[in-house]
């Protein structure tokens, strides 16, 4: 049975509303659960479990998994696919209400996930700000994000930064409008990401790397000498003593810098504020 024929059992029609473009595919199902690499010991979040054709092999390849739905007009096609496979979980509620840490803790998980695409960057900052983050990452995403989460410095944005701070992303694969009912408008992409136990620069906190990424990307056509002075605060001879002290031209702009000139601003803005000046 097709998948559209399966909607059309359960009298179901995709909601543009909710960003409903089902993964029909075997073969792409499948690269997704390789790129997974789950183990019989894991324990796998899905997001978006849709008729549970995910689920299913999630299931086979994990010792459990949570499912999270937030359309319960699927309840009926997933009761059954929970039926089969006693080790699935069905969460019916919107993924960003959802405590997934409370969920998996202390147990490592992995997030598998054909993520709505108006939504993706709100459940990356849910994922990986949580205070217990799941081992890897694997998810759905249109292609475009996707390059902009791999992205090296002179094409950086604040999403690429948040991200490559948490963990190291790759691109899988890149999939067809066609293995998608209904085809969606935009390409997609399968992104990888592999989480840090520890952030893979020195920083002082994340609060205060954040807050200098922040400052810069807040007003991103400008010189970071005048993006940083605005956004932290600073005046000019502040702004000038801690570019200089982190080795940073002032003419520079956001996008340009890496994670290690990031992380030297947030570490010289610290003693720049340490000493009180």
């Amino acid at each position: 049975m097709t998948l559209k024929s399966r909607l059309e059992e359960y009298q179901i029609v995709p909601k543009k509303s909710l960003g409903q473009n089902f993964l029909h595919d075997p073969n792409a199902l499948e690269k997704i659960v390789t790129a997974a690499e789950l183990m019989p010991e894991d324990a796998a979040l899905e997001i978006g479990a849709g008729l549970g054709q995910l689920t299913e092999r999630l299931a086979a390849a994990s010792r459990r998994v949570a499912a999270i739905e937030i359309d319960t007009r699927f309840k009926p096609a997933l009761d059954r696919v929970a039926a089969a496979c006693p080790n699935v979980h069905i969460i019916y509620q919107d993924v960003l209400a959802v405590d997934v840490a409370a969920l998996f803790y202390p147990e490592s998980y992995v997030v598998v996930a054909n993520v709505p695409y108006y939504i993706t960057t709100a459940i990356l900052r849910h994922l990986l700000e949580t205070r217990h983050r799941p081992r890897r990452l694997v998810l759905t995403i249109q292609v475009e994000v996707a390059e902009r989460l791999v992205a090296q410095p002179d094409d950086m944005s604040i999403l690429a930064v948040s991200v490559q701070f948490y963990g190291r992303p790759q691109i899988i694969t890149r999939l067809n409008r066609a293995v998608f009912w209904p085809r969606p408008d935009v390409d997609s992409a399968v992104v990888r990401i592999d989480t840090y136990e520890t952030p893979p620069v020195d920083v002082p906190d994340e609060a205060a790397f954040f807050r200098v990424v922040k400052a810069g990307f807040g007003q991103k056509r400008k010189q970071l000498k005048n993006a940083l002075g605005s956004g932290l605060g600073l005046n000019a001879g502040q702004t000038a003593a801690l570019l200089e002290a982190a080795g940073v031209d002032p003419r520079r702009r956001a996008e340009t810098l890496s994670l290690d000139e990031w992380a030297a601003l947030a570490r010289n803005l610290a003693a720049l504020t340490a000493g009180g000046n």
